[in-house]
């Protein structure tokens, strides 16, 4: 393993930022939480040693490289909300500019499956293309590529670490944690697509460790790496594993494309939906035996442990 030096964890205080903020004042790496509030910053993270706050808006290449200047690593995990996904290439392009003019030596991306585009294996690896159909998974293949290519220009070293769904403490804009709230409320949990299909989820605090091993391996610059789950797990039996630890019997719906079409109407987050149906439907199960090879002390939480740890978490917040 190599120094990752100072860091800046770019849209720190989304799902996976504060998981690798935790790792790395774990490790006693002192690093810099980057965000545009400074109070929610300052509220997250102002307790841990290693930390500095530091506001600052990624859309602005003067307000991007005061962020990077005097950083090694930038780890960059901005989430975007579906309506505003066509702003990653922007932002990545920004901050490249910025690390670049600021002589940070590197940038790990965190990112997603959506720039495989629909499967065609049933485990996808690394070496299989990245053909989106999506628009969402076009803007994110065109961040991942402005990553490449700037390593490949001797630029910055350049890293990506590809995640599945997600799920876990402070995870709550992905699709499994509103499940979780539903069981403990005793409500009715609502779930996009067939419910009857493989799929991965990965529990958002084993992301902090690899992602800092990551950042601090230089065999892994230059190219991309998967990280899954601990394996596929049919939907219906997910959702019923959640029931069951709160001692309740699964309530769920499921909506369609037709459906989501029609609430699509109304609503411009359900108006994203349909195009991403097809990750429910044909799922991308991931193949990350390459990164288990590079790094393996790596940990995955098993579904029970996880869904007992998130709704621990819920209880308490």
């Amino acid at each position: 393993m190599g120094d990752i030096g100072k860091a800046a964890i770019f849209g720190a205080a989304g799902a996976i930022g504060p998981h690798v903020a935790a790792e790395l004042n774990r490790r006693g790496v002192s690093f810099r939480v980057v965000g545009r509030n400074k109070a929610r910053l300052q509220a997250a993270f102002g307790s841990m040693a290693h930390a500095e706050v530091f506001d600052a808006d990624a859309s602005d290449l003067r307000s991007a490289s005061a962020a990077a200047r005097g950083m090694d690593t930038i780890v960059y995990t901005v989430g975007l909300p579906y309506p505003s996904h066509r702003l990653h290439p922007e932002l990545m392009r920004t901050t490249l500019q910025a690390a670049i003019a600021m002589q940070v030596k590197r940038i790990v991306l965190v990112s997603s499956v959506y720039a495989y585009g629909a499967p065609r294996t049933s485990t996808v690896a690394e070496s299989h293309p990245r053909e989106p159909h999506t628009r969402k998974g076009r803007y994110r293949k065109e961040q991942e590529d402005l990553v490449l290519e700037a390593d490949a220009k001797g630029q910055i070293q350049g890293a990506i670490v590809r995640l599945p769904d997600f799920y876990g403490p402070g995870a709550d804009n992905s699709l499994a944690n509103p499940i979780f709230r539903a069981a403990l409320a005793g409500k009715t949990a609502n779930w996009i697509g067939p419910d009857n299909t493989a799929h991965e989820f990965v529990f958002v605090p084993d992301t902090g460790a690899v992602i800092a091993d990551v950042a601090a391996c230089p065999e892994a610059y230059g190219q991309a790496w998967n990280y899954g789950g601990p394996g596929p797990i049919n939907t219906l039996d997910f959702i019923s594993k959640i029931y069951r630890a709160v001692g309740r019997a699964p309530k769920y719906r499921t909506a369609g494309r037709g459906l989501l079409k029609m609430l699509g109407w109304f609503n411009p987050v359900m108006r994203e939906l349909p195009e991403m149906l097809y990750l429910e439907e044909t799922p991308v199960i991931l193949d990350d035996s390459r990164l288990l090879a590079l790094l393996p002390a790596t940990r995955k939480t098993s579904y029970d442990e996880g869904i007992r740890d998130t709704l621990d978490w819920m209880r308490r917040a």
